[in-house]
């Protein structure tokens, strides 16, 4: 039998060009390119507020090529998310219990992720239509798939895939990462909660206040219950409410909002 070999600790700069990397590979390049959008938004030579930021479209006429597009899209972009837990295994970090991925506490997960999301849906709306009405956002287009049978599924599905990249490669891997470098937590809170606004920038300031605000509310939440559980299921709720919403409200209503 051979003996196994421990892998020897990895150093601040590994850590580093580790986050860099897991970062660069997900919601850092949308942060990126999300600025680079703004950008061209403001100097369109209209108001920010007369300009569109569509979610979700579609991506080609024939219906099946489309679905087809949609699928891939999720499970590519969940690819990040497989990374960095793997990183953290690596790490001998038991990612599951570390971030709190288990299914342990259901009832609790399912009671406090509905909370959050009432508590942040709200308030959120109200911003977003405020900074509309300032001319600080874009007119957001939440889903704008064609009227097939599969819109809602996929919408579902898109839902739940960016609440697991984001709260688990901004919050629990971005935090338990931060943290091992000795950051003082309030460090820690405004690295995840830039980071998460700066990737919705496409939609204007108020959809990065908005988001910012979101992301401090749950990394401090992370940081005290140790669980990105209950923020997968409070994120999941805010998209599928925004994007099927949007899909089955009658026009009328749309026009009003």
């Amino acid at each position: 039998m051979t003996a196994t070999v421990d892998r020897p600790a990895a150093t601040r700069r590994e850590t580093g060009f580790e986050i860099a990397v897991v970062l660069l590979l997900s919601l850092g390049q949308s942060a990126v390119y999300a600025v680079v959008s703004l950008v061209a938004k403001l100097t369109a030579g209209k108001p920010l507020s007369q300009q569109t930021a569509t979610l979700n479209p579609s991506q080609s006429p024939r219906p099946y090529l489309d679905l087809t597009y949609q699928l891939l899209g999720i499970f590519f972009a969940l690819v990040p998310v497989l990374l960095a837990l793997y990183l953290l295994h690596r790490d001998r970090l038991e990612p599951v219990r570390t971030l709190g991925l288990d299914l342990r506490r259901p009832g609790p997960d399912l009671g406090r992720g509905a909370g959050l999301a009432a508590a942040i849906g709200i308030p959120g709306l109200l911003l977003v239509y405020a900074a509309a009405q300032l001319g600080l956002n874009a007119q957001i287009i939440p889903a704008a798939l064609k009227p097939v049978w599969w819109a809602i599924p996929v919408l579902i599905i898109a839902a739940m895939q960016n609440a697991i990249l984001e709260e688990v490669i901004v919050v629990g891997y971005l935090i338990t990462r931060l943290r091992s470098f000795g950051w003082r937590l309030g460090w820690i809170v405004a690295a995840s909660a830039v980071l998460r606004g700066s990737y919705h920038l496409y939609q204007g300031f108020g959809a990065f206040v908005g988001n910012a605000v979101m992301g401090v509310v749950f990394a401090l939440f992370f940081l005290r219950k140790g669980r990105v559980m209950p923020l997968i299921v409070a994120h999941s709720l805010l998209d599928i409410a925004a994007f099927v919403g949007y899909t089955l409200l009658p026009d009328d209503w749309l026009r009003w909002l």
